[in-house]
């Protein structure tokens, strides 16, 4: 999208922050800190101090995709994987009988030690204020006809001034929980809600709309058979998330097993007797629910014909006895849950220490923003979280890093911090978003990436550590890692070019790793002069990955070459879409209401199509020259 074009705040409008960050979540972390590391005065607003960092729904970080956005926030100088592998008591490699491309990392976490630490980071930090307090509304200036954001209003009469305000409401915004008929207003059991905030993003002129999310039961751990369930183990050799974590002393916390188990005919036949209660089916919630983690009375009714779904069953902290119920997130009423809950095998004598809910809340539409996540249409405002119209701690924690960064980079006078779809899972979530009108949560998968071998998690440093540290958000410790790790893959590549196996005609083994049977662990082991190699299991992987699939490496490269030449092909901001000849008409009404900055965003576009695209190329070059000769 076109980025904002709004000048940057002069230093002697005074403020008492440079950035303000609304919500405690995931996304205002992560926000709040990297303007703290781009040494910007930050503040975070939160309801609750005690709540900050909470894992409102799964007590788990990463997963697919999501593993790989979560290495990228650390690569960045983010909070999200050095807490995730300080408070971790499971951590698991998805996909590893598939390729290094889709695999990814995750972890269960002690949610009580992740809030704990989350918590005690932000507040340790030098630049950053806590503040506590319900945010009611916006300051709003006007500013040479433009309406500027100039801080926050607080329920209790405080007023609280910045030169930038980053909105990470999560599910706040306006929200309304529900368990079957019952209804009360909060964006979290136990919480309060906001409408204000919602408003006077109305006032400004944003696209507003409803979605929904939910979360399980909670049950207690020494009313669950666990002899009935089968034990999910963690990895034997985990590896962490943060590679300033030190691998001596991983992990940290003690490791647990998780369990799984299946619903059944029963409990399937308790849902659909019950479903005209479920509040998405009677009406009561108008927004919509995730697409890929739907509540299991969308599962039985949906898919009707599957005899049952599976049922994770995750410790939430190894310091209660609280048992999270991944896979039957719902709103069906109290008494309905605990009948279908009972009927799991292993779950007969269920005790229930919470019931699952809903919540329905209000997000903006994403293509209001430019790719710095600040909205366009108006100074000094940035987004990130649930409010763009996402789901997940992680595509959160990734939103909130690019819009804290840019906040502060545009409070402070500088260039702004942008990622590209080639770059990492971060450029191309932001992306997606800024080109679209969601209508369900988005979440991220590697399907997402056109480039996903070269997004692997196992590179998330070398993509974006120097980026990061060319900006500031990064510091000369991560710099200096990656270098070793850089020099040690140097040193390995070139024994491996440089060693022939006289067994197989005198190949050198980077000729024998080609292979899909050989790997780099069987030369080691079959290979003295390999024995020296300094290379943890992280690098290794980043090693052998880049010697097995260099041609195919190299051909991502290409097309990525292909694609910058059309990203970097940029659209007049005024351009007239409806006065270009020869545009299909869904083109037009799409360029029209979200109005791309490059042909590559134009591209991307649901409803824009190749030839619309090569006829817009026309239109803009001949613009352009046009200019050049006036």
């Amino acid at each position: 999208m076109q980025a904002a074009s709004h000048p940057h705040p002069h230093p002697e409008h005074a403020a008492e922050h440079d950035v303000i960050v609304v919500g405690g979540g995931h996304a205002g972390i992560e926000a709040v800190l990297a303007a703290g590391r781009l040494g910007a005065r930050a503040a975070l607003v939160t309801l609750r101090l005690d709540r900050v960092g909470e894992m409102s729904c799964n007590p788990a970080i990463g997963g697919l995709g999501k593993g790989q956005i979560v290495r990228e926030v650390d690569a960045l100088g983010g909070a999200m994987g050095v807490v995730a592998d300080a408070t971790g008591i499971q951590f698991r490699m998805l996909n590893t009988g598939k390729g290094h491309a889709v695999r990814g990392p995750r972890c269960q976490s002690d949610r009580h030690l992740y809030r704990e630490a989350i918590t005690k980071l932000v507040a340790q930090h030098a630049n950053v204020e806590l503040v506590e307090g319900a945010a009611s509304g916006l300051v709003l200036h006007e500013t040479a006809g433009v309406t500027c954001v100039r801080g926050v209003r607080l329920a209790d009469g405080r007023e609280l001034t910045a030169r930038a305000v980053v909105i990470t409401t999560g599910t706040f915004l306006r929200a309304v929980m529900h368990t079957g008929e019952a209804q009360s207003e909060g964006g979290r059991a136990g919480e309060g809600t906001t409408s204000g905030v919602s408003r006077d993003l109305e006032r400004l002129g944003l696209l507003l709309g409803r979605l929904k999310t939910g979360t399980p039961p909670r049950l207690a751990k020494d009313s669950i058979d666990w002899e009935r369930l089968e034990p999910q183990l963690g990895d034997a050799e985990p590896l962490p998330f943060s590679h300033a974590t030190d691998r001596s002393r991983f992990p940290v916390l003690p490791q647990i097993a998780c369990h799984i188990t299946h619903t059944n005919a029963v409990a399937h036949a308790i849902i659909r007797a019950n479903i005209h209660r479920a509040p998405m089916y009677a009406g009561r919630i108008q927004g919509v629910g995730p697409r890929y983690c739907p509540s299991v009375e969308d599962k039985v009714m949906r898919f009707a014909d599957k005899e049952h779904h599976q049922v994770f069953l995750e410790p939430e902290s190894l310091s209660t006895d609280v048992i999270y119920v991944n896979g039957v997130s719902t709103s069906l009423p109290a008494e309905v849950q605990e009948e279908f809950v009972r009927a799991i095998p292993g779950l007969e004598r269920a005790r229930f220490l919470r019931h699952g809910y809903a919540v329905e809340y209000d997000f903006a539409q994403p293509s209001q923003l430019a790719d710095t996540l600040a909205v366009r249409a108006t100074s000094g405002l940035f987004l990130a979280g649930q409010i763009n119209g996402t789901s997940g701690y992680e595509e959160a924690a990734g939103q909130g890093l690019v819009a804290g960064a840019n906040a502060a980079l545009w409070a402070l006078g500088r260039s702004a911090f942008t990622l590209g779809r080639d770059e990492a899972y971060v450029g191309v979530m932001v992306d997606d978003l800024i080109v679209s009108n969601p209508s369900e949560p988005y979440r991220m998968f590697t399907s997402r990436a056109e480039h996903r071998l070269l997004l692997r998690n196992d590179n998330a440093d070398e993509r974006l550590v120097e980026r990061g540290h060319e900006c500031g958000l990064v510091g000369d410790e991560a710099l200096a890692r990656l270098s070793a790790k850089r020099a040690a893959m140097a040193d390995a590549r070139s024994v491996l070019q440089r060693v022939r196996s006289p067994e197989h005609g005198h190949k050198t083994l980077a000729e024998l790793l080609l292979r899909p049977e050989v790997s780099l662990a069987s030369l080691v082991a079959r290979h003295a002069e390999l024995g020296g190699l300094a290379l943890d299991p992280e690098t290794a992987e980043s090693l052998e990955v880049e010697l097995k699939y260099a041609g195919y490496i190299e051909r991502q490269h290409e097309n990525v070459a292909r694609m910058r030449r059309q990203e970097s092909v940029e659209i007049p901001n005024d351009l007239d879409y409806r006065a270009l000849t020869g545009l299909a008409n869904e083109a037009k009404d799409k360029l029209a209401k979200l109005r791309p900055r490059t042909l590559g965003q134009a591209a991307r576009i649901a409803g824009v199509r190749p030839p619309d695209v090569a006829l817009l190329a026309i239109h803009v070059e001949r613009r352009r020259r046009a200019q050049s000769t006036s």
